[in-house]
């Protein structure tokens, strides 16, 4: 048989799939279309409400359940969260006609495109402001119990672990009432379901933080004093000035630091009262086994207190530490209330004989002559300092011009020095033909004692009863117990050839032209 073909026909399937697409979108438009007629278009926002795809009636339905959330601050760091309902506010929209005409005039056909539709109105939600307010104002945030004023960052007082600190700010949690309403009013409007009030910024802030220039340069210069260590040692006795007592002496006005003065006068006047001796009196313990009070002349220790106030300030502001030594304008052999030390010249005007102390060990004794009782030159006790000595000097009186070998002034113009006219020291001679107050020595006495002194070296005058000198009768009296004239000397006047630096009323070293009174 012949096999038969069976000829197979193609259907169009491609016409009718486009077409099923076709009516499909057709179709889908269409019910957007429609859709679109009643809902508000995507993208679509009404005073910075998203209201996509719903309708007006969705929309007044969402006012009537609305509520906003309140994140508050704690001052632990977490959050606290409160409410505030809409309806507790009287929250609604005043009128549906503005949504009904943004409805009307929105482009439904092109409601597939993307695009953003913004409209504002005037007053569409609105509240009772009153109720509102009383909302804001009952949050915990605004409760005395709960919140906490924020503190700014501050220098501490000094301490001498750390000296001086920054001690940074706290935040606290207090709201500023006036930012907080109008950022929960904004919110409310929106009808924002949640504000945070910390990221709104509706706390109170502090005004200074532990980074702030100007505080940071204060404490700069503050802490440049926090270390200070200033050590005066006065024999065995030593005074600070440290970091602590300094940090009181301070003042700061602005970025300014700077020195009470006032405060460092009365420092060194404070070392003067403790340490100075000038003028003091003494308990001196005589070559003769007996104490006597000297309480008279001008040796000892006087502190320059105007110039110690300038260093010592100077140091300070520096930030330097250190051992210091005060700036004087006399000085003594030792500190201490002894401070003449163990070198020093024993004058008894009784006893009309001295002793010359080196290192502790007499070194010599010798008579002398002092100034003449009868006439009213008596040579005055007290603790004095040499002031220079002077070879070959000339002594000029009144009425006479007197040259000396060795001239030792310690007490204004009295002084040692030896006198070659006189036949005898001691007895007593001055009580009737002594000197104007000078210590008349021999002249071999008047030499050692020369050699063996100093500027500054103490010379001790005192009248000690008891110690009156025996006068022995061999031959008769001296010339000068007879009445004889003797050449005359005084140191009334300057010597002819003395130095400039003869002390009036003054210790060794001149003071200022108008001296400061020495502590007593």
């Amino acid at each position: 048989m012949e096999e038969q073909k069976i000829e197979k026909k193609h259907v169009p399937v491609l016409p009718v799939t486009l077409c099923g697409l076709l009516l499909a979108a057709s179709a889908a438009y269409g019910g957007g279309l429609f859709y679109y007629q009643s809902h508000f278009l995507p993208g679509t926002t009404i005073d910075r409400i998203d209201v996509s795809g719903m309708t007006i009636e969705e929309l007044e339905a969402q006012v009537q359940d609305y509520a906003l959330s309140v994140a508050e601050r704690k001052t632990d760091g977490s959050t606290l969260e409160e409410e505030i309902q809409g309806k507790e506010i009287g929250l609604s929209y005043g009128s549906s006609e503005p949504l009904e005409e943004i409805l009307a005039g929105q482009s439904s056909w092109s409601w597939f495109l993307p695009e953003t539709s913004e409209h504002a109105t005037e007053g569409l939600v609105v509240y009772e402001e009153e109720k509102l307010e009383e909302q804001v104002m009952d949050l915990q945030g605004f409760q005395s119990d709960f919140a906490e004023a924020p503190t700014d960052a501050y220098i501490s007082e000094y301490t001498p672990e750390n000296g001086f600190e920054i001690v940074p700010e706290t935040r606290g949690n207090t709201l500023d009432p006036q930012k907080t309403l109008e950022e929960i009013k904004d919110a409310v409007s929106a009808l924002e379901d949640r504000i945070d009030l910390d990221e709104a910024g509706c706390y109170q802030e502090p005004a200074v933080t532990a980074e702030d220039e100007k505080l940071n340069q204060v404490h700069e210069k503050l802490q440049n004093y926090a270390d200070i260590r200033i050590a005066y040692t006065f024999g065995e006795e030593q005074e600070v000035l440290d970091g602590q007592t300094v940090s009181q002496w301070l003042q700061v006005e602005g970025t300014e630091v700077s020195l009470d003065k006032t405060q460092v006068e009365a420092y060194v006047a404070a070392l003067r009262k403790s340490h100075d001796t000038i003028f003091r009196p003494r308990t001196f313990k005589t070559s003769y086994g007996t104490e006597v009070t000297i309480n008279k002349g001008d040796y000892g220790w006087w502190m320059n207190s105007e110039q110690e106030v300038e260093e010592l300030t100077e140091m300070i502001e520096r930030g330097e530490s250190g051992e210091r030594t005060p700036v004087y304008h006399q000085t003594a052999q030792s500190y201490g209330t002894q401070d003449y030390g163990d070198t020093y010249v024993e004058i008894n005007l009784t006893a009309q004989h001295l002793f010359l102390y080196k290192a502790g060990e007499v070194i010599l004794e010798s008579d002398f002559v002092s100034g003449n009782s009868a006439r009213g030159y008596d040579t005055p006790g007290g603790i004095y300092g040499v002031t220079y000595k002077q070879r070959n000097a000339t002594l000029n009186g009144e009425n006479y011009s007197t040259p000396v070998s060795y001239w030792m002034p310690f007490n204004l113009n009295i002084g040692m020095h030896d006198a070659s006219w006189r036949g005898s020291f001691g007895g007593n001679i001055y009580k009737t033909n002594g000197s104007h107050g000078c210590i008349n020595l021999p002249p071999s006495k008047a030499k050692q004692i020369y050699e063996n002194i100093e500027k500054g070296t103490p010379v001790i005058c005192y009248y000690l009863p008891g110690t009156e000198p025996v006068v022995m009768e061999k031959g008769g009296p001296s010339p000068e117990e007879a009445g004889q004239e003797v050449p005359a000397e005084t140191p009334a006047e300057t010597p002819a050839e003395a130095p400039a630096e003869t002390p009036v009323e003054a210790p060794l070293e001149a003071p200022p032209a108008v001296p400061e009174v020495p502590v007593q």
